[in-house]
């Protein structure tokens, strides 16, 4: 990290310029906040999002239920589909019309996929509903629910270097630019005395 490579101007060195001292505190400075808002961030934006989702999690087990549906028949159309819970195509679902009851009492009968690889009418499956029978996705489990708040935290930890980082190297460009332009003034200066010293011009 470049913060990091500041920290050689507090050498003492003859060539040391004022604006080298003050580049290694600014990195020096840097280097301290990445080492306490990174963490601080990561840890308050993961437990914030893990507080979230775990009541996410709590709500939809309480609104969604695991029910059994029974095979009427083949659903017509694509017999073969990717299930859009799944993150690849590699988990296929068939889609059958199926007959269910729902948490409430009230009787279903709906074209939805099952996992069963040959279904023939009468064969029995699980899927999600609401209250009144209506299918949803799969509830977030708890552990899902601890990856996700991890990412975040990590996430905005990251986000939090890139912030410091990118402060720090403004800073920087701006001492560079006004360190050139003393120099461009110093060298207005004795630019039209340049190579003139003891010709007795």
């Amino acid at each position: 990290m470049r913060a990091i490579s500041g920290l050689w101007r507090w050498r003492h060195n003859p060539l040391r310029r004022t604006t080298d001292l003050l580049e290694a505190w600014v990195a020096l400075g840097a280097l301290l906040l990445i080492l306490v808002v990174a963490p601080l961030a990561g840890s308050l934006i993961g437990g914030l999002a893990q507080g979230t989702l775990q009541k996410s999690v709590r709500e939809q087990r309480a609104s969604r239920h695991l029910v059994t549906a029974t095979v009427v028949r083949k659903a017509g159309g694509s017999q073969l589909d990717v299930d859009p819970e799944a993150s690849t195509g590699r988990d296929m679902r068939t889609r059958v019309v199926a007959d269910w009851t729902a948490p409430d009492g009230s009787a279903h009968r709906a074209a939805v996929m099952t996992s069963l690889d040959s279904p023939q009418p009468g064969d029995r499956f699980t899927l999600w509903t609401d209250r009144q029978g209506r299918t949803v996705a799969r509830p977030l489990d708890s552990a899902t629910a601890a990856t996700h708040a991890v990412l975040a935290g990590f996430g905005a930890a990251i986000l939090a270097i890139g912030i410091v980082e990118g402060c720090r190297r403004l800073v920087v460009w701006r001492m560079v630019r006004r360190r050139y332009a003393r120099w461009d003034q110093a060298w207005d200066k004795a630019g039209p005395d340049w190579g003139r010293t003891g010709t007795g011009c």
